[in-house]
């Protein structure tokens, strides 16, 4: 992150995930035009969210899921065990994008992955973000696909 952003990230409690929903309303249902009704979904309360909050308040979030969740949503993914972090709806607003920030909220979900004692993370990428992640380390792999929202996804991988 630059050192004019200095941007706290953190594990969002129930009164925050009202702060954690306005960045991607923002991101994906505004700038991207994701019906709000497919953005947010039951996993929500299941998931493990992250918040990246600076002077101006919040401008990131992060969640993933483990266990059960993680199993239930993405079986069709080969996530079939409990060793697998599922990292999703990774939102960065507008003023902080360029920061690093996207990139410290990724490897947050790592580090509390590693914490839990969790062997891998798997996410569903937007391909116009392939090269971003590939630099942290992942990789992609099956075919390109539309996870509903319209826009061509691939999954990535990376084992901790």
């Amino acid at each position: 992150m630059s050192r004019d952003a200095p941007y706290v990230i953190r594990p969002a409690g129930p009164a925050e995930l009202a702060d954690c929903f306005a960045v991607r309303r923002e991101v994906f249902v505004v700038e991207q035009r994701i019906p709000e009704a497919e953005e947010m979904d039951a996993y929500d309360t299941d998931a493990v969210h992250l918040l990246a909050t600076g002077p101006a308040g919040p401008v990131g979030t992060v969640r993933f899921l483990h266990g059960g969740p993680a199993r239930r949503k993405y079986a069709h993914a080969g996530v079939d065990d409990d060793t697998t972090a599922v990292l999703g709806r990774l939102a960065v607003g507008g003023a902080a994008r360029g920061t690093g920030l996207g990139a410290a909220l990724v490897r947050a979900v790592e580090d509390e992955a590693r914490r839990l004692g969790l062997a891998r993370v798997y996410l569903e990428a937007q391909t116009h973000a392939l090269g971003f992640y590939e630099r942290m380390g992942y990789a992609a792999y099956g075919p390109e696909f539309d996870e509903g929202s319209g826009i061509p996804h691939r999954a990535m991988a990376k084992l901790l």
